[in-house]
């Protein structure tokens, strides 16, 4: 009886979910654009690396000088720091007081305990005074 609440209402085995992929699957073929979401777009990836195999520039068959890798660095650095979403001034101030109070906090914390264990230590062995 639960196996029935499982299967579809034509008698078909398969779970709801794998019957959703199988129609996301036949829509994501007739496009041409890959989807940003899940796996679907892979198998046009795939056959357009397929066909393009060999590398077409220099820098891409692993012989570069040293002063082109430094540049190849220089340029990827660049470019990832353009994709950084940059706080505004009023975020970093506010940013910079929260690890400031926390750092003070922790600090405050650490010196206590650290005070209160020397006292016991220096209780438990006696005084050397």
């Amino acid at each position: 009886m639960a196996d029935n609440k499982r299967r579809d209402d034509d008698g078909d085995d398969r779970l709801d979910d794998e019957i959703v992929d199988d129609v996301a699957d036949d829509d994501a073929s007739d496009a041409d654009e890959p989807v940003s979401r899940g796996g679907t777009a892979t198998r046009s990836r795939a056959r357009a690396e397929s066909a393009d195999s060999r590398p077409t520039t220099r820098s891409e068959t692993g012989r570069v000088g040293v002063f082109g890798r430094i540049a190849r660095f220089f340029r990827e650095v660049v470019a990832e720091l353009r994709k950084v979403i940059w706080p505004t001034r009023k975020e970093l101030l506010t940013y910079t007081a929260v690890v400031v109070a926390f750092v003070a906090v922790m600090l405050t914390i650490v010196g206590v305990l650290d005070f209160g264990f020397a006292k016991v230590v220096l209780f438990v062995f006696g005084n050397s005074d």
